[in-house]
């Protein structure tokens, strides 16, 4: 993987954090932790991974148990040898603790196991703490877990199957997930704050801009826009077949970052047969690859709902919306809405927002969701808003896709890493079970967040891939019911 120095620092904080770090210090590290996950964009290629010192054998093959059932896994030596000496740590929703051990593969293999007795999302962490010659780490004395660096800030460990390259392995299980209930109660008001924001902006005309650019396509009309929305301005891409003719839509929304879109992408989307509409998450040019917007922008007005930097962003994909409608060349039927982590975050909120409006939402490892859940046993992933702020608990719950979910209309495809630090798949599951209408949830009991382990997570992508075929006939999306 392609990663910075910096970057290299922020993905360690999950592991460490398992390992017990104490709280002030991961309220330290979740800000340096959005920090430098917002500069990940979207990585595509990585190294060859590292050779793999442990294997995994789950008990039941499809990482789903019933209440009651014993999860677990039979660990083995991997291809390369085992060097170091594992312990783990089994923990509800990435969070409880549920119980600890040390492998022993002295006889070949050992087990890891543990009965489900509530709905829940098991994960195990299993982290090295010493070299089998009995030798500790360098500058570290007392079995530190694989998270923890030397002073020159290299991994004291290598390997692992969590795309850190620092040693530590994860597998994760789900228990009764379709049974997962909400954390934290939906505001009262929720409903009555978003429905007043859409109407205060339904008042703003959309006075749309386009500007040509070239596509790079034969037969791609390319253009940039940009639309007056309530408090700012959205901007994006829009490209369509370069003919007459009414075309199904899709809106795609973005991952975290700040960066440029890419043009070539959505003209390439547009080449098989969509009016795609690409928006930007913030408001500046699509162009731009800054545009002035810090990199800690999802923790700014944290603390107060009408400031945070989620209510423009949501209400931004809305005008996007509205913009959709007034487009002679949309066949006024389809809608879909797509996005990975962020942009799943914003496409669940947008379906919620616009329900009436929405054919389908595809969506892969979603962000967001869950934002309480570190006050209530559960393992909240990014924008990580700090648990330790009562203001910050009570905004969060105004963004989260969790509390859209109830309002969703279309039927929902969310793919989800069993083993992910950054959608929690907990957090996935439990907005799901909002939705009144056909979800179809996708496991993936191998992936951590597509970024760490982008060739585990492409399950979710071509099955997106199968959906949009099929809707671009005039199909309607039918979800595959889990088994």
């Amino acid at each position: 993987m392609i990663v910075t120095k910096s970057m290299n620092f922020a993905l360690l904080i999950p592991a460490s954090e398992a390992s017990g770090t104490r709280q002030s210090a991961r309220h330290r590290t979740l800000q340096l932790m959005v920090a430098a996950l917002l500069t990940i964009g979207s990585i595509y290629g990585q190294h060859a991974p590292p050779p793999q010192q442990l294997l995994f054998q789950t008990y039941h093959a499809s990482g789903m148990y019933e209440l009651g059932d014993t999860v677990g896994w039979i660990v083995s030596p991997g291809p390369a040898a085992p060097t170091y000496a594992y312990k783990w740590t089994i923990r509800r929703n990435n969070s409880v603790v549920l119980k600890e051990g040390k492998l022993d593969l002295s006889s070949g293999k050992d087990k890891i196991e543990i009965v489900g007795d509530q709905p829940e999302m098991i994960y195990v962490a299993i982290e090295p703490y010493g070299n089998l010659s009995g030798d500790m780490t360098p500058g570290d004395q007392s079995a530190a877990p694989a998270s923890d660096s030397t002073q020159t800030g290299a991994p004291a460990f290598v390997g692992g199957n969590t795309g850190r390259n620092n040693g530590l392995y994860a597998v994760g299980a789900a228990v009764a997930p379709s049974k997962i209930g909400l954390s934290s109660p939906r505001p009262e008001d929720f409903d009555a704050f978003w429905d007043s924001k859409l109407a205060a902006q339904s008042k703003i005309p959309i006075n749309p801009m386009v500007t040509p650019v070239q596509s790079g396509i034969p037969g791609i009309d390319l253009n940039m826009f940009v639309l007056d929305a309530l408090g700012s301005k959205a901007h994006g891409y829009v490209a369509k077949p370069a003919r007459e003719g009414k075309f199904p839509a899709i809106i795609q929304l973005q991952y975290a970052g700040v960066y440029a879109l890419n043009a070539g992408a959505v003209a390439q989307r547009a080449a098989d047969g969509w009016l795609v509409i690409n928006v930007d998450a913030h408001d500046k040019p699509p162009s731009d690859p800054s545009g002035g917007i810090p990199k800690t922008y999802a923790t700014l007005g944290n603390t107060d709902r009408e400031k945070s930097y989620f209510l423009n962003m949501y209400l931004r994909d809305s005008r996007a919306v509205d913009y959709l409608l007034t487009r002679p060349d949309w066949d006024g039927k389809t809608i879909v809405l797509m996005g990975g982590s962020q942009g799943g975050q914003q496409s669940l909120a947008l379906a919620g927002l616009r329900s009436d409006k929405i054919s389908a939402v595809l969506v892969c490892v979603p962000a967001g969701a869950d934002t309480n859940g570190d006050l209530h046993g559960r393992r909240a992933g990014f924008p990580f808003w700090p648990s330790s702020d009562p203001q910050a608990m009570k905004t969060a719950l105004y963004f989260d896709p969790v509390n859209f979910a109830s309002r969703i209309k279309a039927p929902v495809l969310a793919g989800m890493g069993f083993i992910d630090t950054i959608a929690p798949p907990a957090g996935i599951w439990t907005t799901l079970n909002q939705i009144p209408g056909p979800t179809e949830p996708l496991p993936m009991i191998e992936s951590e967040h597509d970024n760490f382990t982008p060739e585990k997570g492409r399950a979710c992508p071509a099955r997106t891939q199968e959906i949009l075929n099929s809707l671009r006939t005039g199909a309607p999306f039918k979800p595959t019911v889990l088994k």
